[in-house]
């Protein structure tokens, strides 16, 4: 008999030798009382799986609660034998630790909670690349929240993380972030790590770059072809505020240079491909067409293009476009988007390293911004003359 069937035996000798325990599950319709548990042969005794314990295994492997701990854990003066012994068996035995109640009792954990706007995002999926480079080399594990730019959905996340005793938090900012969850972050002594905006610092540390800059990278893009009828094309920028950041970088720029804007956003539509694309068709349908488009990211300047090229405008000697973040850059064939390339991965990488930062180097808030440049493609014209 293996030590799992033994073990099963010897739980359900247990439950048939206590009527007490057997009373309140129904067996083929019927409680066990009212057939009686005497009668019911051993391989008859329902099974009701429980979870296997730290018990169960010393008790399989003939040694203490505590030795098995010390094997788990790695620590401890152990025989080799005893070791292999106690691993080998709780394998078998498909024996999990509970990591939360050692977090409760060391008052923290190997997890570290990230709080994103959307896995599904691109760009947030190449931070997080990034981040789990560095926190599995390092032994710890990445539990993920989405707050959809959503400040109180933000909230529930981080009570519900703080819960578990992270070792550390790494939240995106650019978001409304409500002051309540400002508060809960300070009582817990948890460190909490802002990420992707470097215009407002936040937290503990904060990794990421200006997005203010980069709105102005874009108008330069156009400003340096020499034109001066531009639009824009973006949408929840109430809730992104580092998209509403980058849109007040470019808009100031082309006003300083004299060149006009024409705003085409959505509150509500996502950032997408298909987004791009309809308000693009909303903007050409209004007349006169810009000399230029500033995307609030690859993705809609994709959807953009799309749009442009089946109505046979000439991109970029009709109408040029840039674009935000880069993403497009590993799809490119012939069509090339000038965009702002942002190293999302080397984002997540420091990120990480902040939120792991050696207690000597915690005793004052750390600000870190990641330099950004313009990458140019071929869908921004060359030079006019004015």
């Amino acid at each position: 008999m293996s030590i799992i069937d033994q073990i099963a035996w010897n739980r359900r000798r247990m439950r048939s030798s206590s009527p007490k325990t057997r009373c309140v599950k129904p067996y083929n319709g019927l409680s066990l009382t009212q057939i009686g548990i005497d009668n019911i042969a051993m391989s008859q005794v329902p099974h009701f799986p429980r979870t296997i314990t730290i018990a169960d295994v010393a008790k399989a492997a003939g040694v203490s609660s505590m030795t098995v701990s010390k094997v788990l854990r790695g620590t401890g003066r152990i025989a080799s034998e005893t070791r292999d012994r106690v691993s080998r068996i709780a394998d078998e035995l498909g024996y999990v630790p509970n990591r939360l109640a050692g977090s409760l009792s060391s008052q923290t954990s190997s997890l570290i909670g990230i709080v994103i706007p959307s896995i599904g995002d691109q760009v947030f999926a190449g931070v997080l690349a990034g981040i789990n480079e560095v926190l599995n080399k390092k032994g710890y594990t990445a539990f993920i929240g989405e707050s959809f730019f959503d400040p109180a959905n933000e909230l529930r996340i981080v009570h519900m993380m703080l819960t578990m005793k992270p070792a550390a938090l790494i939240l995106t900012g650019g978001i409304a972030r409500d002051e309540r969850t400002k508060r809960l972050l300070r009582r817990s002594g948890v460190r909490a790590v802002q990420l992707w905006d470097g215009d407002k610092p936040d937290l503990d540390a904060t990794v990421g770059f200006s997005h203010l800059s980069a709105g102005r990278l874009a108008a330069e893009s156009f400003i340096n072809a020499g034109l001066t009828r531009c639009a824009y094309i973006g949408s929840q920028l109430s809730q992104d505020l580092c998209a509403a950041s980058r849109l007040e970088g470019y808009g100031n720029s082309l006003a300083t240079h004299g060149a006009s804007l024409e705003l085409v956003t959505d509150p509500q539509l996502p950032r997408s491909t298909e987004t791009g694309y309809s308000l693009t068709k909303s903007l050409i349908a209004k007349g006169e067409m810009p000399q230029a488009i500033h995307y609030l990211n690859d993705a809609m300047a994709i959807g953009g293009l799309r749009y442009l090229l089946e109505t046979t405008v000439d991109v970029p000697n009709d109408i040029s476009v840039n674009g935000f973040n880069g993403t497009a850059l590993l799809h490119s064939l012939t069509t090339r988007l000038t965009t702002i390339e942002v190293p999302l991965l080397e984002i997540g990488r420091r990120a990480a390293n902040a939120a792991l930062a050696p207690s000597e180097l915690r005793s004052k808030t750390s600000v870190d911004l990641i330099d950004i440049g313009l990458t140019e493609g071929n869908t921004v014209c060359a030079k006019r003359e004015t």
